[in-house]
């Protein structure tokens, strides 16, 4: 399964955590709580409104989202790499490939229990994969 992927494309989310992340991108993107794109998740880890964010671990070069990892880092926001460009696309509700979004914070949204216990599962993902 990781043989396909770059070997710098951590943690990538596995068969039962990936439908889960991606179903929460679909419910984030209805809430309007959801920025696609490298850019946009850029500036959502720099303002400090990012709860969690997604990355495509097929991106072409990948170097165009690898400061993404190092910045969740820095700002203490869980990151996980999903397989398809093209599946996290369609789950943020648009037809373009996406390389990258993050699911902002909105202390009032219906969705922040989900946004948790991801969060949980995606740091859990990390910690295992660095050991």
């Amino acid at each position: 399964m990781q043989g396909e992927y770059p070997e710098r494309a951590q943690p990538l989310a596995n068969e039962e955590v990936e439908p889960q992340i991606l179903e929460l991108a679909q419910q984030a993107a209805a809430l309007k709580q959801l920025k696609k794109g490298a850019n946009e998740t850029t500036k959502t880890l720099n303002r400090g409104i990012a709860e969690l964010v997604i990355i495509a671990a097929d991106t072409t070069p990948l170097e165009i989202v690898l400061h993404l990892p190092l910045l969740c880092e820095d700002k203490n926001v869980p990151y996980v790499f999903v397989k398809s460009k093209v599946d996290l696309g369609r789950m943020c509700g648009t037809s373009r490939n996406v390389v990258a979004c993050s699911i902002t914070k909105d202390k009032n949204s219906r969705i922040n229990q989900n946004i948790t216990y991801l969060k949980d599962l995606c740091e859990r993902l990390q910690i295992n994969q660095e050991a």
